[in-house]
């Protein structure tokens, strides 16, 4: 049973691997797995594996010999060092694929890094498509992601099946595209939060109740789908992670420090983007690096001597 690019996607044929499972990951591997799909996991701590192996997930000894028996391969891994480390090294996903398998990357990673992950696959008769998410661990376990997916347009089309189970996917153009399309959202994501942890700290030191406050900014320009997605959480001082602070550091610290992928033509002041990156910075010096991100609101109450 194998089915390589072209050959049609299908829950009895279709080998999947995937690396990666973390909140996000899991819940996505999940809905693959409540599909109907073969599911082969490769994980560090192979003990994190054990609910989705419950669930019918294989798991392999590496990520080579993953590939080596997938059609199509996910990884949503931490950083662009982990996708270098788990797709090019010598044990890695690349060195393992059967010509016409896919890589699929969800992480959060660099443009530069996608399209060099692109021209290696190309090479081996094989194909990567960067597709970073965006929609948090609420999006990911209802399946309503946003999915941003780059790389060639008949393997993104071809993907869809796969896609349609974890979310919504737009194709965003050539390699690294997807990528791109993601520092974009998490610059505007930071502001979200960043408008939303002030508005929170000035809405309770004047006295509000801020549910109330939130209830009534719902109805006007203030809406937003962060405030739906952490408003809450800030007020119950939820921080559990959707997705770690630190990731937001790196995220923003890619849009503005571009420069440093030899994209100079590239480059655009982001004056906010680099306060945001700032006060995200300040959460993880606070030791709060692993808390979610509605914990950027701990960073305006302290500014604020809370």
């Amino acid at each position: 049973m194998e089915t390589p690019y072209p050959t049609p996607i299908s829950a009895s044929q279709t080998r999947v691997g995937w690396i990666g499972i973390g909140v996000m990951g899991a819940a996505m591997a999940s809905h693959l797995l409540s599909a109907g799909y073969s599911v082969t996991i490769y994980a560090r701590n192979p003990s994190k594996a054990a609910s989705l192996q419950s669930q019918g997930a294989h798991l392999a000894n590496s990520p080579q010999q993953l590939a080596h028996q997938c059609d199509v391969v996910f990884t949503m891994v931490g950083n662009p060092q982990d996708v270098r480390q788990t797709v090019l090294e010598s044990d890695g996903i690349l060195s393992g694929l059967n010509p016409g398998a896919v890589i699929v990357d969800h992480t959060s990673s660099s443009p530069s890094l996608a399209r060099e992950i692109y021209a290696l696959a190309r090479k081996k008769g094989c194909w990567s498509v960067d597709a970073p998410v965006s929609g948090g661990d609420i999006g990911a376990r209802e399946g309503k992601l946003a999915i941003f997916a780059a790389g060639e347009s008949a393997v993104v089309e071809w993907l869809k099946p796969l896609f349609d189970l974890m979310g919504r996917v737009t194709y965003m153009g050539k390699a690294g595209c997807g990528q791109s399309c993601k520092i974009g959202n998490q610059i505007m994501v930071g502001a979200n939060l960043m408008g939303i942890s002030e508005g929170f700290v000035f809405a309770e030191k004047a006295g509000l109740d801020l549910r109330k406050y939130m209830e009534a900014i719902r109805g006007g320009s203030a809406r937003s789908m962060a405030m739906e997605l952490w408003g809450e959480r800030m007020i119950e001082r939820d921080f559990k992670p959707g997705g770690f602070a630190e990731y937001m550091v790196k995220d923003m610290g890619m849009g503005v420090d571009v420069v440093k992928e030899e994209d100079d033509g590239k480059v655009v002041v982001l004056p906010g983007a680099a306060l945001g990156k700032q006060m995200f910075s300040a959460m993880v010096a606070n030791g709060d690096g692993k808390l979610g991100t509605q914990g950027l609101v701990t960073v305006v109450e302290r500014i604020n001597g809370k």
